[in-house]
């Protein structure tokens, strides 16, 4: 599954200065209402209500908040680059600057799983993800982000 697949240019942002955990997620969503057709609340309330269950901070000043929807079309990405890195419950307490919000129809499955571990092995990677927080522009991270890797020999 490549990243191109659920992420548009479009769905790049590095401009968003939130205070917090939650004001990050309500931009996200205001932002995100339009490409997926849902209203910006409902995307909030579930985003929150995930986030509710643990902390999406996976570590590594990295965010993958995520969830379902019942009239979602297609599994959609939308991608945030922090200017200032926020508290975000992390796994490792440390704050997050690289955010990648993952919506999934509610009957993904599969899909849902492969694209969250695609988000979660491309934003680990220390290299790009050291290549993210060095740029701001909207066009050149898109770029970084659907760049394809190839899978190290053993």
């Amino acid at each position: 599954m490549a990243l191109y697949e659920f992420l548009t240019r479009d769905a790049v942002e590095s401009e968003l200065r939130p205070a917090g955990k939650k004001q990050l997620l309500q931009d996200v969503s205001t932002k995100l209402a339009p490409l997926v057709h849902l209203h910006e609340r409902v995307i909030f309330d579930a985003l929150i209500q995930r986030e509710r269950l643990g902390s999406t901070g996976i570590g590594n000043g990295i965010a993958i908040p995520h969830a379902k929807f019942a009239n979602l079309a297609k599994l959609t990405g939308f991608f945030v680059r922090l200017e200032k890195a926020i508290d975000f419950e992390s796994l490792d307490s440390m704050p997050v600057d690289l955010v990648f919000v993952l919506l999934a129809p509610e009957g993904a499955g599969a899909d849902h799983l492969k694209g969250l571990a695609k988000v979660a092995r491309l934003l680990r990677d220390p290299a790009r993800a050291a290549k993210l927080r060095q740029t701001s522009d909207r066009q050149a991270l898109y770029s970084l982000l659907g760049e394809e890797t190839t899978p190290k020999a053993a």
